[in-house]
This record gives C-alpha cells, sequence and structure tokens, in this order.
C-alpha cells in the first residue's frame, strides 16, 4: 500500500519524467512507443479510464494487447479541456484506488492519444476509417443514445435531424460511426465492433437499433451490411468513480504526481461481457472481466439495484444538504429508506447471478456506498435525474405494478425527485440546474405542489404510470407528506408503514 506524503519532489505527468516518480508507484511496463491503436472509445471522462483502460493495461502489463491501444475521442465541445489535459501529458492517467484501509496509486498508458474535437466530426471519421480500429465503444451517458419515449432511435430530435440531412459532418456519435462504417464497405474492408459502455438495459441492442436505423434513412443496403456483419455486444459495466476536483488533485500531488485529470476509484470493478465481436477483440477474461452469454442477469441486478439504488439515496440526500453518498449512508434515516426499499420493493424483482443472490447484492452495494473514502457526491449521482429514473427506477415501478408488489417506498422516491425538482433544499438553499432538463423539471415540480398527479403526467418519463390508480395514489400521499412534514418524517413513516406490512 503506497501512503502519500506531502515531501516528495513533485514530478509532471509525462513519460519522460516517470523515473521521476517513487519507485514503489506502479507503472507501464511496456513500451508505450511500440503499441498501436485497436480501439477508438467516444466520450473519454473519469469512468472509461479507471474501468474500461484499465483492464486493458493490465493485459498490456502481461505483454499482451500491444496492438488494441485507445485513441480517445469526443463529440461535444466540452470534451475537447479533457483532449488538452490528457494530451499534455502524454495520455497517461494516475489512478487512485479508495480502499477503506488505505488508497494506492499507478500510472496507466494504455491510451496514446486523443483525435481533434471539431464540428463535423471529421477526424473521428477519419480514424474509424482506418481497418486497424476494430472496436469502437461509447461512454456517452444514458442520455446519449436519442432514445423515444415509445423506444427506438428518436429521429424527431434535432441532432439526429441534422445527421439525417448532413452525413459527411454528423453532430452525434452514432452520425460519425455511420459515416465510418460506410467508408469502410466503400472500401471493402470489414465493419468495427461498436461497443456500449453505459448503463443501459440491453446497451449493444439499444446501440445497435440507433446506428441502424440512423443508417437506414441514408441507404437500406448500408443498414443491412451493418446489421448483418457488424457486432454489438451486451455489456455490464461497474466502478464507482467520483468526479475531480481540487481534493482529487491535491491527492495525487500528495503521492508526488502533477496530474492534470488524475482519476479516484473504488477498490471494485465488473464488467461482464458478451462474446459477440466482428472483428477480434482483447482478451479481457484474463484480467478479471467475464464473457457470459446471459449478460442481461448481471445487468437487471445491476442498473435495478446500484443504478437505481443511487436513486434513492442521492434525491433524498441533496434535499437534507448530505454531500455524498457515504454520508447518506452514514444517516440513519436515508440508509434505512435505501435498505427498505431495496429488500421489499426492488430484490423481490431481481433474479440472481451464478456468483451471487439480490439479498446478498444488497449486502455488498450498502458496503461500497459506504466507503468512506469515496467522495462520490450527491450533486454527481442525481445529475440527468430525468434520464436515470426513467430507465432505472420507473421500470421496476411498472413491474412491480404488474406483479402485484408493493410500490410505496418506489413512489417515496420519485416524489423525493420531483420535491428536488423544485430547486432548493429543506434548509432553503438553491438547487443548481442539475439535469439537461431542469427547467422543464422545475416548472412540473412546482406546478405539482397544486396539483401532484401533475408530475406523473410526464409523459416522456411515467408512460402511463398517471393512470395506474394504486401507483398515483401512492404517489400523491408521500409527495404531500414530504411537502408538508418534510423528507424525514415522510421517510420514518414509510419504514414504520413497512415495518407492519
Amino acid at each position: 500500500m503506497r501512503r502519500p506524503t506531502q515531501d516528495m519532489p513533485q514530478a509532471g505527468l509525462k513519460e519522460a519524467r516517470l523515473s521521476e516518480l517513487p519507485e514503489s508507484i506502479e507503472r507501464p511496463r511496456y513500451d508505450r512507443a511500440a503499441l498501436k491503436p485497436g480501439i477508438v472509445h467516444v466520450g473519454l471522462g473519469n469512468f472509461h479510464r479507471a474501468h474500461q483502460a484499465w483492464y486493458l493495461h493490465r493485459l498490456m502489463q502481461a505483454g499482451d494487447a500491444q496492438d488494441w491501444a485507445i485513441i480517445g475521442a469526443g463529440v461535444r465541445q466540452a470534451d475537447a479541456g479533457m483532449r488538452t489535459r490528457l494530451l499534455a501529458q502524454d495520455c497517461l492517467t494516475t489512478l487512485i484506488e479508495l480502499d477503506p484501509k488505505g488508497k494506492s496509486v499507478e500510472i496507466t498508458g494504455s491510451m496514446i492519444d486523443f483525435l481533434p474535437v471539431e464540428d463535423g466530426n471529421g477526424a473521428l471519421i477519419r480514424c474509424i476509417s482506418e481497418p486497424s480500429i476494430r472496436i469502437v465503444s461509447l461512454t456517452v451517458t444514458e442520455g446519449g443514445y436519442f432514445v423515444a419515449p415509445e423506444g427506438g432511435l428518436d429521429l424527431s430530435h434535432p441532432d439526429i435531424r441534422h445527421d439525417i440531412d448532413n452525413p459527411g459532418a454528423p453532430r452525434t456519435v452514432f452520425g460519425a460511426i455511420v459515416a465510418g462504417l460506410e467508408a469502410r464497405r466503400k472500401a471493402g474492408d470489414g465493419p468495427f465492433t461498436v461497443q456500449s459502455c453505459d448503463n443501459l438495459k440491453g446497451n449493444g441492442d439499444i446501440t445497435r437499433t440507433a446506428v441502424v436505423t440512423l443508417a437506414r434513412q441514408r441507404d437500406p443496403a448500408l443498414a443491412d451490411w451493418i446489421d448483418n456483419q457488424g457486432a454489438f455486444p451486451n455489456s455490464m459495466v461497474d466502478c464507482i468513480v467520483p468526479a475531480t476536483g481540487p481534493a482529487e488533485l491535491a491527492l495525487a500531488e500528495s503521492f508526488g504526481i502533477k496530474d492534470a485529470a488524475p482519476v479516484t476509484h473504488e477498490n471494485f470493478r465488473q464488467w461482464v461481457i458478451e462474446d459477440d465481436f466482428c472483428a477480434g477483440r482483447p482478451d479481457w477474461d484474463r484480467v478479471g472481466a467475464t464473457f457470459s452469454a446471459d449478460v442481461h442477469a448481471y445487468e437487471a441486478m445491476k442498473i435495478r439495484m446500484l443504478n437505481a439504488g443511487h436513486q434513492v439515496l442521492a434525491n433524498a440526500g441533496e434535499l437534507l444538504s448530505v454531500e455524498t453518498i457515504a454520508g447518506c449512508m452514514a444517516d440513519a434515516d436515508i440508509s434505512s429508506l435505501f435498505d427498505t426499499v431495496q429488500r421489499r420493493e426492488i430484490a423481490p424483482l431481481v433474479g440472481a447471478t451464478p456468483e451471487m443472490t439480490p439479498l446478498e447484492y444488497v449486502k455488498l452495494i450498502s458496503l461500497r456506498f459506504s466507503n468512506p473514502q469515496i467522495h462520490d457526491t450527491t450533486r454527481r449521482v442525481a445529475f440527468d435525474g430525468l434520464s436515470r429514473h426513467r430507465g432505472f427506477v420507473v421500470p421496476i415501478i411498472a413491474d412491480a405494478l404488474e406483479g402485484g408488489h408493493p410500490v410505496e417506498g418506489l413512489a417515496l422516491v420519485e416524489a423525493l425527485w420531483a420535491r428536488m425538482c423544485a430547486g432548493n433544499r429543506e434548509n432553503g438553499d438553491a438547487i443548481s440546474p442539475n439535469d439537461p432538463e431542469w427547467e422543464t423539471l422545475v416548472a412540473a415540480a412546482n406546478m405539482a405542489r397544486s396539483r401532484p398527479q401533475h408530475w406523473l403526467e410526464q409523459e416522456p418519463i411515467y408512460g402511463d404510470l398517471a393512470r395506474n390508480e394504486r401507483f398515483s395514489r401512492a404517489f400523491v400521499d408521500a409527495f404531500e407528506t414530504v411537502w408538508r412534514h418534510g423528507t424525514r418524517v415522510a421517510i420514518r413513516a414509510y419504514a414504520e408503514a413497512s415495518g407492519k406490512a
């Protein structure tokens, strides 16, 4: 275990200066100059560098996968800042593991370049048109897939309409992928695998639908070629990775490293992947990943219990001014809500995996969420609540109602989100905008104060749940209790009622 010290000399993170770091800090043992690219990753943030890039780095440390190096890419102007920071340090990353027993650090080097972030995405299209690129992977957030309320690609979205009308200069990652695949087909080359690493149920299936649907607007023959010869493996990814701020920068410096974009992460990783690749793949299973034909079982457990569980905690935490997820778990009321909703309302709707039952998974994520070393803010976890509640929580509610299971706790979770979207905490502090649709949500939350049903009538989120009498009644009761008596009273009332049920 490497312990930080304030007395170390500060070496700027560069390939040529790795030897200046303390000897105990793990660093690439492979010749990075000899690496050849095989993967382009779009949406290169902290999670990718702590997860997929780490697995590849571990393979490289073992002398394998030398022709699978990563080239970073982005389709949003915000990605340009990360590009600048990483290129300045030769695309090296400092990973700091936050184990409750202590901290450890390593430098990873599986990424070797970062493409220019530009209008029209020309550099990205040219790069993925090259036959050497065999995988294009994505972490573009749950809301980045342009899923229509009824399912499938939202062809009415302005960015998708732009890509249909301007196929040579697309705005979206899917437009760039289609353009790259079209160029490869014209050149007589095979397609690359498109690998989603986002928290979506059936993320590979959703990605296939987006790419093939967009391609079909341009050329049905191209769409058929992609659908028949391409590959879109489903996967489940898991590692808690906080955002980087001043504290994380200072932590890296305490180890003697001046890294402009260090990454902290928990001491847990999981990656379950469908073995469906059309142009080869690294042997990630040699370093801990799992290839499985039943990704959906792992995916359902993780999305329903961990990702939905994050929403159970985060909105209550925001309202009660609890800054971190670990702080929420240390709060008796919020942790009680989490445990009761998980055991009573979520776990019964989740199947076991070969390694774990749902109740065992509750224990695991409770420990992970309680890690005091992980400064994972409730604000980060609550960000883009529209996508996360719609994708993680609402499907559980629908299944619970269909199966006759209890929904009172899930209704309270939605009521807490609605209360949070009113824009202020219970102590009166304002909540800064925290959702791409923040203004719409704030308006709906404030209209719901006089008629709670209005919140549920947001059909893009809830579908027809507003017309379900049992859920609607539970939501209205919870919403009115939260507003009249506060979050803690509402949580305690739920806990007491659940104990009597």
